[in-house]
């Protein structure tokens, strides 16, 4: 490898040649010196979606010019200075310059306690004096969308969102016409976002740096069902949410909360808290009888999974020839609610009209999926984030709450069902328990699925299971999940360490085949019959239809 000697701030460092001035900084937080401890800054830039960024901030001093750090490469004998009085100069310049049109009720901002402008205005000395001079086109909100909303007036041109819903994705629900601040974000289709090819996938909301883009809050529904006595409300939580609900208050990333999950639920008043890993178990069970008897039945293959809403939707505009492939199993969330409103019901003897259910998930799409026609036993769906912020508001604190278990009845889970929140985690559990050779294959991304599937339809590659997740890295990186700034992400591998946390807990696990859940057995035993019956048919499994 070929190297060059380079100055940050008078310090020698030898660096890999042709890396950016910003790859250097990254890579000066390496080497423990005091001089360095953040690296230059950054507000367009994300690792693997914005390798370039224009906002103004990200300058150094080189030669006595300013340049910017993201695009000038390292050179030998380069001398670079980052908080010169010039480079200072001109990143209050550029934040001035975006504050010039950024509406600035901050106060209400959802993202205010994580957006990356905010941090940079503090640590800039801006104030909330400037006057708030957001055009008036802009503040009407995109609200079209069931899921997600557009917020322009806050949107400082960065790009993510197009860049994540492109490249990531494969999408491109959102583009962008003009340049520099005259720059506008929006939908590709003029009538909004609903209208656009949008998933749901909360990809755009999980880059955005600011609070352009946002879930739509699901919390006061889940209010109101608690604090109505006639009714019964039951919480289920996904695999994914126990990795990451720590990090809105303060927890290191990778963190697993598991235990004080179900105790901060039950503070909050729900009557039953469960584990959506019970589901993801149960829907194992579905999906490796029908599996095998694809394979062994002559049927439609590869088989692909069924779990991920956001993928579902892009499979009916994008792959609508290929939804005969998709497995017939609702997602977990579903199978979950279709359990929870005719077997547990019927046990606890509550009335079907009665109970309320709601599933906290790491997943915008989620929200979507309570949409559909043909899946309504799942009342409410509120994200990681909405779940960390209820909490919040009844001034519960995390850290100080005991591990306890979630409910009996559909409350456990195996280590097999707690790596579905991690791609390559709904394959390995039915591996575990398919009892026969599977050539399959796990991918997550849009984008890293249309290009898999343009090659089994071109005969290139030849599977009999696919598991597929729109989120890159799976539903610990979902749309509803804790925010980490692009100075996080460089320096940590989020998405490995929340995903590690997971398979931690699956290593820890007592049972870790689905086919061993003692609960699932019961309902089997009980109720349903066997996987495939005709009464497991009726209440876990569906279709879809193109779009």
């Amino acid at each position: 490898m070929s190297t060059v000697n380079i100055k940050i701030n008078g310090y020698d460092y030898t660096m890999k040649k042709g890396i950016t001035i910003l790859d250097a900084s990254f890579e000066t937080m390496k080497f423990k010196r005091e001089f360095m401890n953040q690296p230059v800054p950054t507000l367009y830039y994300l690792k693997g979606v914005n390798d370039i960024d224009e906002s103004g901030v990200c300058v150094v001093e080189v030669d006595g010019q300013v340049v910017n750090a993201s695009t000038t490469r390292i050179k030998e004998g380069m001398e670079i200075q980052t908080k010169t009085p010039a480079v200072m100069a001109a990143r209050k310049a550029a934040l001035t310059a975006i504050l010039e049109t950024h509406n600035k009720d901050c106060l209400n901002c959802f993202r205010s306690e994580t957006c990356e402008l905010q941090t940079l205005l503090h640590e800039y000395g801006f104030t909330d004096e400037a006057e708030n001079k957001a055009k008036p086109e802009l503040l009407e909100l995109d609200t079209t969308s069931v899921v997600l909303v557009r917020d322009n007036s806050k949107c400082i041109k960065c790009k993510r969102c197009i860049n994540a819903c492109a490249k990531l994705q494969a999408v491109s629900a959102i583009v962008a016409t003009g340049k520099g601040l005259d720059t506008v974000v929006q939908p590709s289709s003029p009538a909004g976002l609903a209208a656009a090819s949008c998933v749901n996938c909360g990809q755009c909301v999980a880059v955005c740096p600011v609070g352009a883009l946002y879930e739509k809050d699901s919390t006061a529904a889940v209010k109101a069902a608690l604090a109505d006595e006639e009714k019964y409300v039951v919480v289920q939580v996904a695999p994914a949410v126990r990795a990451t609900l720590g990090e809105t208050f303060e927890f290191p990333v990778g963190i697993d909360v598991e235990g004080r999950i179900a105790a901060a639920c039950r503070k909050l008043g729900f009557d039953k808290v469960f584990d959506t890993s019970f589901a993801a178990d149960l829907t194992i069970m579905e999906e490796v009888n029908e599996l095998v008897g694809r394979i062994e039945n002559d049927g439609v293959l590869p088989m692909i999974t069924s779990c991920c809403p956001g993928w579902i939707k892009y499979a009916e505009h994008f792959y609508p020839d290929m939804l005969d492939n998709i497995s017939t199993c609702k997602s977990p969330q579903q199978m979950f609610g279709s359990v929870a409103k005719s077997y547990l019901a019927e046990k606890l003897g509550v009335a079907k009209e009665n109970m309320v259910v709601v599933s906290v998930m790491p997943c915008t799409a989620k929200k979507f999926e309570l949409t559909r026609e043909e899946l309504q036993d799942v009342d409410i769906s509120i994200t990681t984030n909405e779940l960390g912020k209820m909490l919040k508001e009844a001034e519960i604190q995390l850290a100080a709450l005991p591990n306890e278990k979630f409910d009996d009845l559909m409350g456990e889970g195996t280590g097999a069902a707690v790596i579905f929140g991690a791609t390559g985690g709904v394959m390995e559990a039915a591996l575990r328990v398919a009892g026969k050779d599977v050539k399959g294959i796990a991918v997550s991304g849009l984008a890293k699925a249309n290009e898999l599937l343009s090659k089994v339809k071109a005969g290139e590659v030849e599977y009999d299971f696919i598991e597929i997740m729109a989120c890159p890295g799976g539903c610990v990186n979902g749309g509803g999940q804790p925010y980490q700034p692009a100075s996080v992400q460089v320096l940590t591998d989020v998405i490995g360490d929340r995903a590690a946390a997971l398979h931690k807990n699956d290593e820890e696990k007592d049972v870790r085949r689905s086919d061993e859940n003692t609960s699932v057995k019961v309902l089997y035993d009980e109720y349903l019959g066997a996987p495939g019956s005709e009464k497991a048919h009726a209440l876990l499994h569906t279709s879809y239809s193109p779009r």
